[in-house]
């Protein structure tokens, strides 16, 4: 549970951007939407190396431009 202390002074406004950083910093719904779906491990390490075969693919196509 996220608990954000407002002081009397601060507006509706302030808290509620506080709130909103804090649930962001949390990545409580990246994880919400993570648990939605199941992925089995060796899918998910798939995919982590795909991602990572291409961002290797487009350094090198950068970097020999």
């Amino acid at each position: 549970m996220l608990i954000v202390d407002a002081r009397d002074t601060d507006s509706i406004d302030k808290a509620l951007k506080k709130y909103k950083k804090k649930f962001e910093k949390a990545g409580i719904l990246r994880e919400l939407r993570k648990r939605q779906n199941y992925v089995k491990p060796s899918v998910e390490r798939r995919h982590e190396l795909l991602k990572a075969q291409h961002r290797e693919k487009m350094k090198q196509k950068e970097s020999s431009e």
